[in-house]
């Protein structure tokens, strides 16, 4: 059986290699990518497309997607005015991945969102999002450093996808100031002791799992093993293997 191809999202804004500076460019980090690999699968990189035929296209060509992490989504897509800690977001970032989100469920596919990926999937069935969390929380740890990770401890709800994947808690590594308020569609999963969400899951068959922290940077495989693993059977559903 031929491994399953998973679709990544990507960040589209400028960057710097070489002798070239604040080229605007398609990336990611490499952690997804290797992540998925390891967990058996094919990774193809996504880039921000320009339209919603494109992006079908794209997905159906696909046997799963990740809705990798990034910038915050414009607020007006849940219905809010900025919070003034809320400067940046990235429009056609947002309009491109609610295309991929869309087609993936219109196709079947099993999909994982990391990160803001979480919050996209929250936000594209109706929910909403705190926008600055130590508002809330009262202290920034999950928010990490400039270029490093916070960590924090997850507790994970018995009976579920995610729990039968991880187990029932461990210390996660996080870099968010955002999260899921609301999440129609979905069921809470995990929470971390600040009482924050930080997984939820679809409620059908088809895998549809979101996790807040950052997974592709440890090692635990576990949710890239059940994407993938996910993946493989709409592989072999529709590939006739």
């Amino acid at each position: 059986m031929s491994a399953p191809v998973i679709g990544l999202t990507t960040y589209r804004q400028p960057a710097d290699w070489g002798t070239w500076r604040s080229v605007r460019a398609d990336l990611l980090p490499t952690d997804y990518a290797t992540a998925v690999e390891r967990a058996g699968g094919v990774p193809v990189l996504l880039p921000v497309f320009a339209t919603r035929e494109a992006a079908v296209t794209a997905v159906s060509r696909l046997d799963g997607v990740l809705l990798s992490g990034g910038a915050d989504l414009n607020p007006e897509l849940y219905g809010e005015s900025p919070d003034p800690h809320v400067t940046a977001w990235y429009d056609d970032r947002d309009a491109s991945e609610l295309w991929v989100l869309d087609a993936a469920a219109e196709s079947g596919l099993p999909v994982l969102g990391v990160c803001r990926g979480m919050q996209l999937m929250a936000v594209a069935a109706g929910g909403t999002l705190v926008q600055h969390l130590p508002d809330q929380v009262g202290h920034a740890d999950h928010a990490g450093g400039p270029s490093d990770y916070g960590r924090i401890e997850v507790t994970l709800d018995p009976g579920h996808r995610i729990s039968a994947l991880l187990g029932s808690s461990f210390i996660a590594p996080c870099h968010h100031h955002q999260a899921v308020r609301t999440h129609p569609g979905f069921v809470g999963t995990a929470q971390d002791s600040d009482g924050v969400l930080q997984a939820m899951e679809g409620t059908g068959e088809r895998f549809e799992v979101a996790v807040q922290w950052h997974p592709e940077t440890g090692r635990d495989l576990g949710l890239f093993e059940g994407l993938v693993e996910a993946a493989r059977g709409v592989s072999s559903r529709t590939r006739g293997l």
